[in-house]
């Protein structure tokens, strides 16, 4: 489902009444937990978080006009996505993510590589979800995302 949208502002003003609440929430916790050097942006036609252009020029390699994807969430047909680069390519930080999830959401965790999916809204663990994003910063993804590119 393509975000409604082509700024942060308008694809968060044009949500389905019924996921306005969670999504915002969920995006303002993303943006308070940010570490320095990420910011939010569109990010292939969605609500990205991005390493910027400013910080790596290079941008992302699959597209280089796009800036660096981290992260990001997105308004699915039955469900709100969360993704999150880190936990697809740290297995450290996926082994932490999913052993501390219980401990903040009573459903079962639907999870593919990088995508966490929430079909219930008042079940999405907003406080695990900050955590997560003060986890790694804009040089450890970069430095990631290239040995990983390099392979």
């Amino acid at each position: 489902m393509k975000a409604n949208g082509k700024t942060v502002n308008e694809i968060l003003a044009n949500l389905p009444k019924d996921r306005a609440e969670p999504f915002n929430k969920l995006h303002n916790v993303i943006v308070k937990n940010l570490p320095k050097g990420f910011e939010a942006a569109i990010s292939y036609g969605g609500l990205g978080y991005v390493v910027p252009h400013t910080i790596y020029p290079a941008g992302y390699h699959c597209k280089p006009s796009e800036p660096l994807p981290f992260a990001g969430i997105a308004s699915q047909k039955n469900s709100i996505n969360f993704y999150h680069m880190g936990i697809y390519s740290d297995t450290k930080l996926l082994s932490w993510f999913v052993s501390e999830y219980p401990n903040y959401c009573k459903q079962k965790l639907d999870m593919g590589k990088s995508c966490i999916r929430f079909k219930k809204f008042e079940e999405i663990p907003y406080e695990l979800i900050g955590k997560l994003m003060t986890k790694m910063t804009v040089n450890e993804w970069i430095n990631i995302y290239e040995k990983n590119l390099k392979k």
